[in-house]
């Protein structure tokens, strides 16, 4: 089942009750939302309380819950230390994984990344043809950071030779990052739900960053993010605010589906299967990691259940 993504944007009380999510927003009426149903949750307003019942309730239903800043970007993740019952005995064996393997999980993951970059670039018009091949050249760790150049490239093709992609910034970058965090608290979860770790990544390794893994694992998922950020906001004043309006536009990516071999899932369910792939690749018990492409049509907006390609 898909899991709902919620955002909560202004002053308001949540607490829990039984297994339901209680919200009362300060000028509104109460509302409610099973916990089981809740992927992630998004707290966006400094007035906001919630109880410490509400927030052990939520990690023990594996929801992500997510703080964001005065800014609106999401600055903390909440996260369960416990998401699989094997949780140390796996590990214990991701610890364990050789580099070579890293390697090739990440040659794997940047050659997917380039690929779904060509396609966002030819569904917008523009020539493809380079960063279609560079994905065949991408080599085992990628020793010649094909990954950054090809960003170079689609960032060119999409917005223009003047875009600089930054942080902490307002206007096109503001929505991309909003979006790449949402779609990060999403990829932790899942990744959390297989029993791995997700500090403990395969190429990201910042010693001050406790989600490496996710990092490693949402970039194939990116161009999807900037898809949809394309939808709303390409004309965007580079100084321009993200406006709740903005940030439902963009949560709009969890509506999505990624597609899988020849089946279609949605976003947070094939998250859940794209994890546990790559720890059974991880871990050898696979030969090939299958990376998942995010569908682009709106017509995948919505969706909710599997559907398979006609013959």
């Amino acid at each position: 089942m898909q899991a709902r993504v919620v955002d909560i944007g202004c002053p308001a009380s949540i607490r829990a009750k039984w297994k339901l999510l209680v919200v009362e927003p300060q000028d509104g009426e109460e509302q409610s939302v099973p916990l089981e149903d809740l992927g992630v949750l998004i707290l966006d307003d400094p007035h906001i309380r919630i109880s410490k019942h509400a927030l052990g309730l939520l990690a023990e239903s594996n929801v992500a819950t997510v703080v964001c800043d005065e800014k609106h970007m999401p600055i903390g993740l909440l996260l369960p230390f416990e998401g699989n019952a094997l949780h140390t005995q796996i590990l214990r064996r991701q610890i364990e994984v050789k580099l070579p393997r890293k390697k090739r999980a990440w040659q794997a993951l940047v050659q997917a990344k380039i690929r779904n970059q060509a396609e966002v670039v030819r569904r917008r018009g523009g020539k493809a043809g380079k960063l279609a091949r560079l994905a065949n050249e991408v080599r085992s760790g990628d020793p010649e950071n094909l990954e950054g150049i090809a960003a170079g490239m689609y960032f060119k093709a999409l917005c223009g030779d003047e875009f600089v992609r930054e942080r902490g910034v307002g206007g096109f970058n503001a929505l991309l990052n909003y979006g790449y965090a949402v779609l990060r608290a999403a990829c932790a979860r899942a990744i959390v739900g297989t029993g791995l770790h997700p500090a403990l990544g395969v190429h990201h390794m910042h010693r001050n960053n406790p989600f490496c893994l996710a990092d490693d694992v949402m970039e194939p998922i990116r161009p999807l993010v900037d898809w949809v950020a394309l939808e709303a906001g390409e004309d965007m004043a580079d100084d321009a605010e993200l406006t709740p309006a903005l940030k439902r536009h963009m949560l709009g990516i969890t509506l999505r589906q990624l597609k899988v071999g020849r089946k279609r899932y949605p976003l947070t369910v094939g998250l859940g299967m794209y994890a546990a792939a790559f720890r059974d690749y991880l871990f050898g018990q696979i030969r090939k990691l299958e990376v998942p492409m995010p569908e682009l049509d709106p017509d995948s907006i919505g969706a909710d259940s599997t559907e398979e390609d006609e013959e």
